[in-house]
Parts: C-alpha cells; structure tokens; sequence
C-alpha cells in the first residue's frame, strides 16, 4: 500500500510511515509493544480508510520495524516523543488515535499531553503503567535483581524471540504513568478488550474504565478474544468502533 516514507525527528530519530490524504479528522495507528505498522490492525485499519477516503497515518517507532535504532535501548518516553513528532508533523487539525496494547498507553499520554489535537480515542487491549503492573510487581526479587544489576533481562514470549525489558524501560516507564493520577478525556473514547486476554488481562480495562473521566466513555469486551485482536470479528469491532468516535467527534 505505498512506498515507506521517512521522517526525521528533533530527538535524531528516523522514523518510517505510511500515510494518505483524504477527509479530516485523520486517523492515526499506535502500535503495540515490538509490533509494527504492518500488522494486521493497522494494514486492515488502511484499507478501512481508503474505502473511506478518510485520512489515515501508520508508523513504525524508533527500535522497531524500519524506523531507525535498537529497541533494546528504547524507552516510554522516547517512543511518546516519536509519536508527538509524528503526529505533529504529518497531520494538520485534530486526528482520531487508534492505540493498540502500549500504544493504548501512547494514547493515553496523548490526552495528558496534548489534548488540543485529539478528536477521539480508539484503544485496543490497552496497556497503561505495563512496565510496572505488568513486569516489575509481578517479578521475583531475583528477577528484580537482575535487571537493576545488570540493566536487563530476557523474558519468554509467544510471540517470538525472547522480551528483552530493560532497566531503562522500568524507569522511565515510571516517568509516564497514566493510572496514578487523575485522567480527563474530553473526547469520545471507546475500550475494546478481549476476555480471553493473557497478556492483558480484563481487569486492566475494568481498571483504565474505573480510573478515566469524561462524558462519553464506553469499554467493550469481546468475550474470548486474545490479544492479537485480530479476527475478522476483532477487526470489525475495530472499525465499527472508530465509526462511532468520528461520528461523535
């Protein structure tokens, strides 16, 4: 769908993307954790928004797929100045994000930040404050350990090679978090989440719904969805749901 186009950030960051003009507000794709824009959410979300000829914006943040740097050495924080740069530089008005897992996370840090550029929040098995509620309370004091001494440690994944989560990942993830201070999003917001979550459990979204404030705020759960969030039915809800925010933006 389009040759990858680069963007250089102020930070010395190349980031790659994809992107097409068509009706505002633009909708913008916030990958997960070691995922990238050629996923199937955000390649289905595209075809979506050509369909409709709706603006729509798919990145890739530094340390993973074409974008430029390890990420290994990345962090919250810096993929949050990637998404700011992206956003800032490639869209023009208000823009509708679509968070998937830490990019739920992303948007999230989006309403805190810069609220002025939201016209709504799509998220997807979001996964606010993961460094510490999902790694650091739920490791071993040895695990702990590790990670504080030596600066990293591996972690089995299904999803392919080992989770390498770093020292500098647990701290700055620190610097960032959403769900220990108060949360106000102005704009429409939908929550999907699957039942049948193990990376993101369902009591996660029931926390993030408890937590956030705003007067047009709804969580759907899809009972025996994973995580991936990736079948037909999950990528209809996807889309039926950013219908719903743009109609109410």
């Amino acid at each position: 769908m389009g040759d990858i186009q680069y963007l250089d950030t102020a930070q010395g960051r190349r980031l790659a993307y994809h992107k097409f003009s068509g009706r505002m507000p633009a909708v913008v794709f916030l990958g997960g954790l070691r995922s990238d824009m050629t996923g199937t959410k955000a390649v289905h979300l595209e075809a979506w928004a050509r369909r409709s000829g709706r603006e729509f914006l798919r990145f890739d943040y530094s340390g993973h797929g074409e974008s430029s740097g390890d990420f290994n050495q990345g962090c919250i924080g810096e993929w949050h100045e990637d998404t700011v740069a992206a956003i800032s530089a490639l869209t023009e008005e208000k823009v509708v994000v679509v968070g998937s897992s830490m990019g739920g996370w992303q948007a999230l840090l989006l309403a805190q930040r810069m609220p002025e550029r939201l016209a709504g929040i799509v998220t997807i098995a979001a996964a606010p404050d993961f460094t510490e509620d999902g790694y650091w309370d739920q490791w071993t004091a040895a695990e702990r350990k590790v990670v504080m001494e030596e600066g990293e440690i591996a972690l089995p994944s299904e999803y392919g090679d080992a989770m390498v989560i770093t020292r500098k990942l647990i701290e700055d993830g620190r610097d960032h978090f959403v769900l220990r201070d108060p949360l106000h999003v102005d704009v429409p917001m939908r929550m999907l989440q699957g039942t049948a979550d193990q990376d993101v459990p369902m009591e996660v979204a029931l926390r993030l719904m408890d937590h956030v404030e705003g007067g047009d705020i709804h969580l759907e759960l899809v009972k025996d969805a994973d995580h991936r969030f990736s079948t037909p039915e999950c990528l209809d809800t996807i889309t039926r749901a950013v219908d719903e925010v743009l109609i109410n933006a």
